[in-house]
């Protein structure tokens, strides 16, 4: 993905966002090298822009249920942070249709 990404000339283009959405366990124990790798590659190929998203589905599910419990919670939107309760039903569906991430091994 971050190969295919490092293709597009971004002083071509004005909208050259990539949205990531990766679980909490993806930067956690073992996983925490592979992501600072991760990380370096995206560097080392000049992609200008990477927005990440750390969260799971299900919180996102349960912020959408009972907003009241998850008034803290920040995500990513397209360029800015929001908090996900003050996002429209719309929106928060797109981001929790977003692809979970992985870096497999």
């Amino acid at each position: 993905m971050l190969k295919s990404a490092s293709k597009i000339d971004t002083t071509r283009t004005y909208n050259h966002l990539l949205n990531q959405k990766f679980t909490p366990a993806m930067l956690e124990g073992t996983m925490k090298p592979l992501f600072t790798s991760y990380l370096r590659t995206w560097g080392d190929l000049g992609i200008s822009h990477i927005q990440f998203n750390v969260v799971d589905r299900e919180t996102l599910l349960a912020a959408q249920r009972e907003p009241e419990k998850h008034q803290d919670l920040v995500v990513r939107v397209a360029g800015y942070s929001a908090y996900f309760v003050d996002l429209s039903k719309g929106l928060q569906d797109s981001i929790i249709a977003r692809t979970e991430q992985s870096l497999g091994r």
